[in-house]
């Protein structure tokens, strides 16, 4: 186009034509594909519209053509020397993230992108601009996301190991009639739990609350080989509540030469009331493994309450207990329909 570019012969046109459909980097493409547009005549406007960019870049990149031809649209940061994002650098910055700010000597336990650039520049000598470093968190996959509070087991770490192992191996070899379940209550809270959701530019959206909060209680049972949940729900998160699961157990499970309960060390699980159940005839078929103490991450019926709270609880706009309430059954009655279909589509 007259006055951006200069004008080129139909031979300059077609070699640009030939380096556009052989060029395999994707901007540099893009730069060829401007000034070929702009040499057919077409105005900014539309080119930016065609590739997808600003009417600033369809006059830089022009401007570049212009003064240094076809040198000008290679990408000029081969010029700024050697790499500084390489992989060693990522690496200690991988290294760095995983680890608290106040290991590093910061009196400040959490890392901004200022706090990264200085420490990395005193372990690797490389310095780089703030901007670049979102750049380099964004190559190792790094993201800003919400910690999660945890207790230590008190008991040693070998103590810890022979525990999670025997279950496992309990697991592992499971006869063909007997059960093994996980177990774990769950609160349900008419106020919703508050979590992240999408929203547009200038929005913030707003959850309403009943006010007066008011609670539901369920206790699950989750089995290691279908995936299948049986729960009780309960006004009180107790020892009756977890009796309840129990004798659902021994009735749904009839068959069952024994039904093995993977549970928490929560006391509703080891009271008198407990105690009193297991030794009657049907409870002899119930034999509780309990997991060390402080230990969710090893209970995999706990991913099933944090699907529960994603896809029910979290942010409902339920107005009562009952609507809420007959919201978590359909849940999970959904997601055991679909359990047994897989375990069926598994096993054929």
């Amino acid at each position: 186009m007259e006055g951006i570019i200069p004008s080129l012969s139909s031979g300059a046109k077609e070699r640009l034509r030939q380096q556009l459909h052989s060029c395999e980097d994707a901007k540099l493409k893009t730069r060829y594909l401007i000034i070929v547009n702009l040499a057919d005549g077409h105005s900014p406007t539309e080119i930016g519209r065609l590739c997808r960019v600003s009417r600033a870049t369809v006059y830089r990149v022009a401007e570049r053509f212009t003064q240094a031809g076809e040198a000008g649209l290679v990408d000029r940061r081969e010029e700024n020397g050697e790499r500084k994002l390489d992989e060693e650098y990522l690496a200690t910055l991988y290294e760095v993230v995983e680890s608290s700010a106040e290991d590093f000597g910061w009196r400040r336990p959490t890392w901004t992108r200022e706090m990264l650039v200085e420490t990395l520049r005193q372990l690797t000598g490389v310095q780089i601009h703030v901007a670049t470093m979102s750049v380099a968190l964004g190559m190792i996959g790094a993201r800003r996301g919400r910690p999660k509070p945890t207790v230590g087991c008190p008991w040693s770490e070998e103590e810890k190991e022979r525990r999670l192992s025997e279950i496992r191996r309990l697991v592992e070899n499971l006869p063909p009639d007997e059960i093994a379940v996980y177990e774990d209550e769950v609160d349900i809270h008419l106020n919703p739990k508050i979590g992240l959701d999408w929203m547009v530019p200038g929005q913030q959206k707003q959850v309403l609350t009943p006010g007066q909060n008011q609670k539901r209680y369920l206790a699950g049972a989750q089995n290691v080989r279908t995936g299948e949940l049986l729960w009780v729900e309960g006004e009180k998160k107790n020892s009756l509540l977890f009796i309840l699961l129990l004798w659902k157990l021994v009735q749904h499970y009839a068959k069952a030469k024994a039904i093995h309960v993977i549970l928490d060390n929560y006391c509703i699980h080891s009271t008198a009331q407990v105690e009193v159940s297991l030794a009657t005839a049907a409870g002899q078929r119930l034999h509780l493994h309990f997991l060390p103490p402080y230990c969710p991450d090893h209970n995999t019926i706990e991913r099933t309450w944090q699907d529960l709270h994603a896809n029910v609880t979290r942010n409902h706009t339920c107005a009562d207990m009952r609507q809420l309430m007959k919201n978590v059954r359909y849940y999970l009655k959904t997601r055991n329909r679909e359990k047994r279909e897989q375990h069926r589509s598994t096993a054929a």
